[in-house]
């Protein structure tokens, strides 16, 4: 590959102009951003929420949790009516009702109803995943494609590095009813920039001469292609081992203030900084992931990423056993978090495509193994005590990383070569 074809810009399968599809690219990052937005930036007001709304701190952690259910509920439904009437008004649909929920909220006066719409705000991250993830897979070559979403990724990550801090900033100035408005006017501006720049992939005859076809809606269909999917090596492969490798750092976002602020002693200042090395590792990560897309096929790219995944997190346990603490564990995390980012997005690509059948519900399916898998490790991971010291919890990160080990070697095993007949 020469490196003009390297490093050249991004060119669309869909026949539109690069000027639409460069904002439509934008606009699905900003909606990405925006979900995240709604949980990251929320948090810091929740406090004052359950107050005005006369309710107790323990509902803190059940609006995330209702915010986070929310996102996998409906992936099962969304992926199909995708496929099924495009996924242009699809998408729409969502970004319209993940505003609207945020843009009545503030007229709650219950906790109950108040918990109820951070489950219908958290549909919206169903919406990232089923369908503006599969909306970029569809439009791009594979080497553009997996850029595109190492670039989306690293504009994601900006919600947890800085949503916590933005959040803290603004209720200075700001309610948290004001607050909610605000995230609910912003995602309304994206859906009328969707409205004017999204495209269409389903229908459409692509540049390469190719049509995706829209697929009929059909509740028998669609439980035989999610068994069917569920029964599918490669795609089981890969799903798991997607999620497996994410525990680590899932389980550290939702165990790091125990350690650092509970158990250390930190102040949420240096708890906040601290979390830049590992967010800055993942960004870095991206970026180089940016740079090597066009150079080494997806499952090059998986096997590089494997060694400072499995580096960060063995040097790690090393450390914690020899008496290492929270600023070693930093740093080993850092380094695992340099190879998620180049492993992220290749292996979602990866996985999307072992399959094929229609993408959303691929997509679809996909979320629903990774993100069941990363909610029950870092589930388990917090019940056996990872929150209990850095040894702790390296030990039972490294453990989750190195069950997706053997997937991972099945599923970039080559196929054998078919003997030719007699």
């Amino acid at each position: 590959m020469n490196r003009a074809t390297e490093t050249s810009p991004p060119r669309s399968l869909l026949p539109i102009s690069r000027h639409r599809m460069i904002g439509f690219c934008v606009l699905l990052a900003l909606f990405e951003w925006i979900t995240y937005v709604g949980s990251d930036l929320v948090m810091p007001a929740m406090l004052d929420v359950v107050a005005d709304l006369h309710a107790t701190p323990q509902h803190v952690p059940t609006a995330l949790n209702a915010y986070l259910l929310g996102g996998v509920a409906f992936q099962w439904l969304i992926g199909p009516l995708a496929d099924r009437f495009g996924r242009r008004p699809v998408l729409l649909a969502g970004v319209l009702l993940f505003a609207v929920s945020f843009l009545i909220t503030p007229a709650i006066t219950h906790i109950q109803a108040f918990n109820l719409l951070r489950f219908v705000q958290g549909v919206g991250l169903g919406f990232v995943v089923v369908v503006s993830y599969p909306i970029l897979q569809e439009a791009f070559h594979e080497t553009d494609a997996v850029r595109l979403m190492a670039l989306l990724a690293n504009i994601a990550l900006l919600s947890p590095l800085l949503g916590p801090l933005m959040g803290g900033v603004l209720l200075n100035w700001l309610s948290w009813r004001e607050l909610f408005i605000s995230i609910g006017g912003l995602a309304l501006l994206v859906m009328v920039g969707l409205w004017r720049y999204l495209p269409e992939t389903i229908g459409v005859r692509r540049t390469d001469g190719t049509m995706l076809q829209p697929v009929p809606l059909c509740l028998r269909d669609m439980a035989g292609n999610y068994l069917r999917l569920l029964r599918q090596p490669r795609f089981m492969q890969g799903s798991l081992a997607l999620g497996l490798l994410s525990v680590p750092l899932i389980a550290w976002i939702g165990i790091a203030p125990v350690l650092m602020m509970e158990h250390a002693g930190w102040s949420m200042m240096s708890y906040g900084l601290g979390q830049l090395p590992i967010f800055g590792g993942l960004i870095i990560g991206n970026l180089a992931l940016h740079q090597l897309a066009g150079k080494y096929a997806l499952p090059q790219l998986i096997r590089y990423a494997c060694w400072p995944i499995l580096a960060g997190l063995i040097g790690g346990w090393l450390a914690a056993l020899g008496g290492g603490g929270l600023p070693t564990l930093l740093v080993s995390l850092s380094l695992y978090a340099f190879g998620m980012g180049i492993c992220n997005a290749s292996l979602y690509r990866l996985t999307l495509f072992a399959d094929d059948g229609a993408k959303g519900s691929v997509a679809a399916m996909l979320g629903m193994v990774s993100v069941a898998t990363i909610g029950l490790g870092s589930s388990l991971l917090a019940h056996l005590g990872a929150g209990d010291s850095p040894a702790a919890f390296v030990s039972g990160a490294l453990l989750a990383a190195s069950l997706a080990l053997p997937l991972l070697w099945r599923l970039l095993k080559p196929a054998p070569l078919a003997m030719a007949s007699p």
